[in-house]
């Protein structure tokens, strides 16, 4: 079973990393790969990855701080913290505080179930109003602003992105996408539903949309880690299960 599990942080943290390569501004420092987002302050848009078995010393950490507070963002990490045991301690000695450690469902498309909202058309974005109405339903479910160009570039990418639509009003009601695949790895991420279309099935149906899209497009595994035990629940209802953690941790300031 150790064997799996490190096998699965592997992946999944080479899938980290490369999603960082894949933005316009990422950069190497020391044992770190950060990746920022020049317009958008928005913390998970901003962060870095360690290697592997990273040890870091104080220079690299006063290198990566510096990174960050070049581009007035703080310094924030997201990680598998079992791949790289050494780096949280010597953050931590350095004034990083723990956010959260998230669990990290996985679903392989074995143990995908479909999952159906009554009423409720969900199907992929096929155009840019999908695409601008996605990020609306985003901006509402995260009380976050409209931000449609990352996900422009997410199915430019080849990324999957789906809608959730009202059919008697044509309102697009939630959303949700499946990243860009690493060798057969892709993070189911942004599930969103408007208020007062929430505990309709809705996001359940979105996460197995996504997901059965993603198996189609070749991927062999996905996962994603939930912001609250309802969340757990509900991916749940699509096949997701527990099998790892992702620690997400930064320095106030």
């Amino acid at each position: 079973m150790n064997s799996e599990r490190n096998e699965l942080n592997r992946r999944i943290q080479a899938y980290l990393r490369a999603t960082i390569q894949r933005s316009e501004n990422h950069l190497r420092i020391g044992p770190f790969l950060a990746g920022f987002d020049a317009g958008i302050d928005n913390l998970y848009r901003n962060y870095a990855v360690p290697d592997d078995g990273a040890c870091p010393s104080a220079t690299d950490i006063e290198a990566l701080n510096a990174a960050f507070a070049v581009r007035s963002r703080r310094s924030r990490l997201e990680y598998i913290a079992d791949t790289a045991p050494d780096v949280e301690a010597a953050l931590l000695a350095d004034g990083f505080t723990v956010e959260k450690r998230y669990p990290i469902l996985i679903c392989t498309p074995g143990i995908l179930r479909n999952a159906e909202a009554g009423g409720i058309h969900i199907g992929l974005a096929s155009d840019d109003r999908d695409i601008v109405d996605a990020a609306d339903v985003g901006a509402e479910a995260y009380d976050d602003e409209v931000y449609p160009d990352p996900l422009r570039r997410l199915v430019a990418q080849g990324g999957t992105l789906a809608i959730a639509r009202d059919p008697k009003k044509g309102l697009a009601v939630g959303a949700g996408m499946a990243t860009p695949a690493h060798e057969g790895v892709s993070e189911v991420a942004g599930i969103g539903v408007r208020v007062r279309y929430r505990r309709r099935g809705i996001a359940g149906a979105l996460t197995a949309c996504v997901t059965r899209e993603a198996f189609k497009r070749g991927v062999e595994l996905a996962w994603l880690t939930p912001g609250h035990d309802d969340a757990e629940r509900i991916y749940s209802r699509a096949g997701f299960v527990r099998a790892s953690e992702q620690l997400h941790i930064s320095k106030p300031g």
